[in-house]
């Protein structure tokens, strides 16, 4: 049977759950329908979002804490980059407008440099890994 598109169902309960139902369902503005609506869906809910946590809460976990080790590796990763560069500028003293071969030799470097990191890239080699193995 339907009525207003809810759908009829007879449970049985313990007596002393059964005399708790009833007390608290006797006060105006409740209704022992809603009551155990709202209990039921309170009840699916705790156990979706339980079942949820329990299979994918571990590989959550595993990521965060990946994510959590990438975010501090590039940070290292920053913080040696800035540490070099203003160790070079320091101990380098910039070159003269007029110094062109100077300038070329620094280009050259430079796309050496590039070129290299480019290299080191596409095969996958890293060069930390290679200083650890010796």
């Amino acid at each position: 049977m339907s009525v207003k598109g809810k759908i009829r169902h007879q449970l049985f309960l313990p007596r002393a759950l059964s005399d708790r139902f009833e007390a608290v369902a006797s006060r105006p503005g409740v209704s022992r329908s809603d009551m155990l609506a709202r209990a039921v869906e309170a009840w699916l809910d705790r156990k979706d979002v339980s079942e949820l946590d329990a299979r994918f809460g571990p590989r959550l976990d595993r990521i965060t804490a990946l994510l959590d080790r990438l975010v501090r590796d590039s940070h290292i990763e920053l913080e040696t980059l800035a540490l070099f560069i203003r160790y070079e500028l320091t101990i380098h003293a910039p070159l003269a407008e007029s110094d062109s071969a100077g300038r070329a030799a620094g280009n050259a470097r430079f796309e050496t440099f590039l070129n290299q990191v480019a290299r080191q890239v596409a095969s996958g080699d890293r060069t930390l890994e290679r200083a650890d193995r010796r």
